[in-house]
């Protein structure tokens, strides 16, 4: 089949779970099908990663959104028309007649958009869509705009929530096709409509040879991993919690346990973090294998957002024990206690981390369940298989 796929990133290099994903996914599809791909870059050096694409495409076309996302444009798009903020910075002028271009030159069988603020871009077509939702946008907004203080920040923050929700509902009834992260992103999409939707589960995965190919080289100071995109909202909200309200328990309890705090674009108040002895803020890393291999615990303490979590299952296959929210863990169908052991405050996040990192034996047992179990469920190729199938919904169509 012919796929014309639209992405507000390129899918490389593997920074952000949303390039993870849907770089994994062109790799294995690209075996039984022809895709083209139109993706937004903000960086003309992003085009020296093509060739890492091209194997798996028979044709890329790139499109330039602002490399500032609070540009002047953004922000008036945002104020004066109907849509978000999150729409009018992946909304580039060119696109959408660029693609009612290429439909009028190819015959498509489905239009992929991965996130709902691509969906602006598609002209009337016949062609059918379907609607890749990695995350519920508006609840990670929500969340955020629930802690600020300024009564004028908190307001103009709400006019934009109740448009990304707007939005993002009417885009779900509009796909011909939605597809979710789980059976639980499934289960709130239907309920916030009130009504069923053709909604299919494809769930996010890994690449388990590579990561099981991690060489464990553990330090002797018991080691706590975080790992995240800065880029994203509820990462931010995470270490802050970890460095205020978790590490200072766990380090009171173990004096000579290391913090390490790993993700692409940490923020300069993230990186003062680092002046702590006991912290180390490494930033992005060239493999992230190393961050797990020299971990004892990973912690996840996420608590806004929707989808899965690839810090979980990476670390998980390589038989890094996880201690984390249930929110972060939501719709993986783990079993805390047996593959992970999950809570919901900071004390008793400290707790289980601070339980973990005295006992080598539960690090052992924890680590082997959640290595298995994810080998078991979570591969790329079987995940594509389910897309596939997706796809061939509407082979006749």
């Amino acid at each position: 089949m012919k796929i014309l796929m639209l992405t507000p990133y390129l899918p490389y290099p593997l920074v952000s779970g949303g390039q993870i994903r849907t770089y994994n996914l062109l790799k294995h599809l690209s075996k039984n099908h022809q895709i083209t791909l139109f993706a937004l870059i903000k960086n003309k050096s992003e085009q020296t990663y093509l060739k890492d694409l091209m194997p798996y495409c028979a044709k890329i076309k790139l499109f330039n959104r602002t490399k500032n996302p609070w540009a002047i444009r953004n922000i008036l798009l945002a104020g004066f028309t109907p849509y978000p903020f999150v729409v009018t910075r992946n909304l580039p002028l060119a696109m959408r007649k660029e693609i009612e271009a290429e439909l009028k030159r190819e015959t498509y069988n489905i239009i992929h958009a991965e996130t709902f603020y691509m969906m602006p871009n598609i002209p009337k077509t016949q062609v059918p869509t379907i609607l890749a939702e990695q995350t519920i946008e508006y609840l990670g907004y929500q969340d955020y705009a629930n802690k600020v203080k300024n009564p004028l920040i908190k307001a103009l923050l709400q006019i934009d929530i109740m448009k990304i929700k707007y939005w993002e509902r009417y885009f779900w009834n509009k796909a011909d096709k939605l597809i979710a992260m789980s059976q639980k992103d499934k289960e709130f999409i239907e309920k916030e409509l009130g009504h069923p939707l053709n909604i299919s589960v494809v769930a996010n995965g890994v690449d388990i040879e590579y990561f099981l190919a991690t060489k464990k080289n553990l330090p002797l100071d018991p080691t706590v991993l975080f790992v995240g995109t800065f880029k994203w909202l509820p990462n931010i909200e995470a270490v802050e919690e970890i460095v205020h309200k978790i590490w200072p328990i766990i380090n009171k309890k173990i004096p000579n346990a290391k913090l390490k705090i790993v993700g692409f674009s940490p923020t300069p108040k993230i990186k003062s973090y680092g002046q702590d002895p006991s912290i180390e803020v490494l930033g992005d890393v060239e493999d992230i294998r190393d961050a797990f291999g020299s971990a004892h615990v990973l912690l996840a303490p996420i608590r806004s957002g929707k989808g899965t979590r690839f810090k979980v299952l990476e670390a998980m296959v390589t038989a890094t024990p996880v201690v984390a929210t249930n929110l972060a863990v939501e719709g993986i169908d783990l079993k805390p206690g047996q593959n992970v052991l999950t809570a919901d405050s900071s004390a008793g996040l400290a707790n289980l981390t601070v339980k973990l990192l005295k006992n080598k034996n539960l690090q052992n047992i924890m680590g082997e369940a959640g290595q298995e179990f994810v080998k078991k469920t979570y591969s790329w190729d079987s995940i594509a298989k389910v897309l596939d199938g997706v796809y061939k919904e509407f082979e006749k169509k």
